[in-house]
């Protein structure tokens, strides 16, 4: 009980950790160009005579932002500037890298640990690989008014994406079988080979250039993020560890062997 207790808590630690600095890192990189592309959208919602809302910055890992979902509702509710939506973001953020970081620490436990802060840092930036950098190779980070295809598809490839890259990751790292290795190729590029779903049309009014300085910012932030993530859970994973206590059971059997 003992085992789980601790994982638990390293994964909270370290989700709260990484989930504010992400929060933090966004405040100043992604969240105001998500408020300057909305005055591109705003302004072409009022002259088609419709409003949008959206939420204030991309999901953590999220090929697709929240950002990008539209609301036709003029009284859709969206947090208002400032505090409250610092306070919901930094909720979400917090939220995903718990979960984030349990899922990294099962994994580890199951392949036999981190092996230190090095091997968290590893598990680290095969998050980033797995949840933000290969689906959004295909599904690139949008700002609001920026048109995207139907959402269904795009999930089913994103987790698609995602699994395909996290088997073919795990295969090259712990597996030395040139078959094995050869499937791993297979798995890595299968998704891109099938292609993202497209939106029926490219038209938008924001700007290039803003585009590539949020994609830009989405994936450095994300990659900061995930090395913290998994450099912090290595490292509470390792100090709550000492603190497991062995079974009588199992303290008479070492003693009597």
């Amino acid at each position: 009980m003992s085992l789980f207790r601790n994982i638990v808590l390293a994964a909270v630690v370290a989700g709260l950790l990484s989930g504010l600095l992400m929060t933090v890192m966004q405040s100043f990189s992604t969240v105001p160009l998500i408020l300057q592309a909305e005055t591109f959208e705003n302004a072409g919602g009022e002259e088609a005579g419709h409003s949008h809302s959206h939420d204030a910055a991309p999901a953590i890992g999220a090929a697709q932002p929240a950002a990008a979902d539209h609301h036709h509702d003029e009284e859709a509710w969206a947090p208002a500037d400032g505090f409250e939506r610092f306070i919901y973001t930094a909720s979400a953020d917090v939220l995903a890298a718990i979960g984030f970081a349990l899922v990294a620490i099962a994994f580890a436990e199951a392949l036999g640990g981190f092996g230190g802060w090095r091997g968290g840092l590893m598990f680290g930036i095969a998050g980033f690989l797995t949840v933000s950098l290969a689906p959004g190779l295909g599904l690139p980070p949008e700002l609001p008014g920026m048109p995207a295809a139907e959402l269904g598809p795009r999930q089913l490839w994103w987790v698609s994406t995602a699994i395909c890259t996290a088997a073919g990751l795990g295969l090259l790292a712990y597996t030395r079988s040139a078959l094995l290795a050869a499937l791993a190729i297979v798995l890595l590029v299968a998704p891109h080979l099938v292609g993202a779903p497209l939106p029926p049309s490219h038209e938008t009014a924001v700007p290039v250039e803003l585009h590539a300085r949020f994609v830009n910012a989405v994936y450095a932030t994300n990659l900061i993020f995930w090395a913290v993530l998994g450099v912090a859970a290595a490292v509470l994973r390792q100090k709550f560890r000492s603190g497991e206590q062995v079974s009588p059971v199992t303290e008479r059997e070492l003693a009597a062997r």
